[in-house]
């Protein structure tokens, strides 16, 4: 682990006129730390140094000193469990680091050397850099914070959460409202509304062979007729376009583009799993169930769930109000959850599922199944998302995993950006754009 910040620093701070060889010594001694002083030869000094303490009170080993030490002497790994001390260390890795390595370095922080509970101090949380995995601790520690912290924490979650907004939306919106206007079809369009491409394929089974023309005789006919008014040269180009037999499709259903409506086009259910390892699916759920329920073409409803089930549908207005009546944690009754959804359910052919789980099921396994077979039946589109993060698919039940493939609802992990694909695809009832579909259970 202690590569990736040193490789990040290698490319961050230079010494352009130190000589090659004592350049390189210096990038190996940064990078593997102060075991290797003597092997190394390198002495650190300046920003180097500074850079070096901050590695090493995450990664290091030995004895002695902490980030806010200045003095000489031995150094070791640790923060100890003063929130200045740490709030100062945070402070020294935003100045020597950018914020991607920022970031990997305070999930470090928080997993190693069990830096959760500091986070419940409102000086600590002024001093992080505010991510995804930061808002899911957050999160998880909300029932324990106390009030001084809760306005900051809601401060630094809105911030991620505004930041995922202005990613997000945009592109939601606009992928979104196309497949809404394609999917709601009529049966007797106007000519400016018809769907040719789908006219087509509905009415192939009314293609007609017609027979072949006499090419003698429609060659001289044709030739004679269009000889009168425009030449020779097109009499026998047309001659030879008559030659070989022809078909037509016989549109018996015409499909057409819808109008806009002020009603609802399809009802969205988005049934999240809230233990604990979902974490940074559910902020990114809260995120796009608030923009999908800005939209006045869908019906949004959120329900989180662990052995309990909570419909957070009413807060869908502040993403932020959604995420702090989330309860990370505890255990996992999909089927429970699932059949809370099913309840809801009013338009089978107009509504999407979207179940957010890592598919540990702690409930009724087959009853759960049942139930996905039968929405299914009755016309929902249901959609499996292993996680919806940028960091892929976490560890999950193969088992349940294939058992819903086998239903026509493969599980896989979706990346934010894709998710609004996944929807339109899923709204229109075309195939889901499964990433690497080869590799999925």
């Amino acid at each position: 682990m202690r590569q990736q910040p040193g490789e990040t620093m290698e490319r961050t701070t230079t010494a352009p006129h130190a000589p090659p060889d004592a350049e390189r010594l210096r990038r190996w001694r940064m990078v593997l730390g102060a075991d290797s002083a003597d092997s190394t030869g390198r002495a650190l000094t300046g920003q180097d140094a500074a850079m070096d303490s901050a590695l090493n009170a995450l990664y290091g080993g030995g004895g002695g000193k902490k980030p806010n030490d200045r003095g000489t002497g031995g150094r070791s790994a640790g923060l100890g469990a003063s929130a200045p001390s740490v709030a100062r260390w945070l402070g020294d890795i935003r100045t020597y680091f950018p914020s991607s390595v920022v970031q990997v370095m305070q999930r470090d922080a928080i997993d190693r050397l069990g830096l959760a509970t500091l986070l419940l101090e409102p000086e600590m949380l002024e001093a992080v850099e505010p991510d995804v995995h930061l808002v899911g601790t957050l999160l998880s520690l909300s029932k324990a914070m106390p009030e001084t912290t809760k306005e900051t924490a809601r401060a630094v979650v809105r911030r991620v959460v505004e930041d995922l907004e202005a990613r997000l939306e945009s592109r939601t919106r606009t992928t979104l409202t196309g497949a809404l206007d394609r999917s709601a079809r009529i049966s007797r369009p106007r000519h400016r509304d018809i769907d040719w491409d789908r006219t087509i394929r509905a009415n192939l089974k009314n293609y007609l062979t017609l027979p072949a023309p006499d090419t003698t005789t429609t060659a001289e006919t044709t030739g004679t007729t269009t000889a009168e008014t425009t030449g020779t040269a097109t009499a026998e180009t047309t001659g030879t376009a008559t030659t070989g037999a022809t078909g037509t499709v016989v549109p018996e259903r015409l499909i057409g583009y819808g109008r806009s409506s002020r009603s609802a086009k399809k009802d969205i259910v988005l049934c999240v799993d809230q233990s604990g390892s979902m974490a940074a699916s559910v902020v990114h759920a809260s995120v796009f169930g608030a923009v999908l329920a800005s939209m006045r073409t869908l019906s949004t409803r959120l329900v989180v769930f662990d052995t309990a089930v909570v419909d957070l549908t009413d807060q869908l207005d502040d993403p932020v109000d959604v995420l702090f009546g989330t309860q990370l944690g505890g255990g996992t009754d999909i089927n429970r959850a699932l059949a809370y959804c099913q309840s809801r359910i009013t338009r089978p052919a107009d509504t999407v599922v979207v179940l957010i789980s890592d598919l540990y099921e702690g409930g009724i396994r087959d009853e759960m199944l049942k139930r996905v077979a039968a929405m299914k039946a009755s016309g929902v589109q249901f959609v499996t998302l292993l996680a919806l993060s940028d960091e892929g698919a976490p560890a999950y039940d193969h088992e349940h995993a294939a058992a819903l493939g086998a239903l026509g609802a493969p599980a896989f992990a979706c990346t934010p950006d894709l998710f609004p694909d996944v929807m339109a695809a899923a709204i229109e009832k075309r195939p889901l754009p499964i990433p690497d579909k080869e590799h999925q259970p």
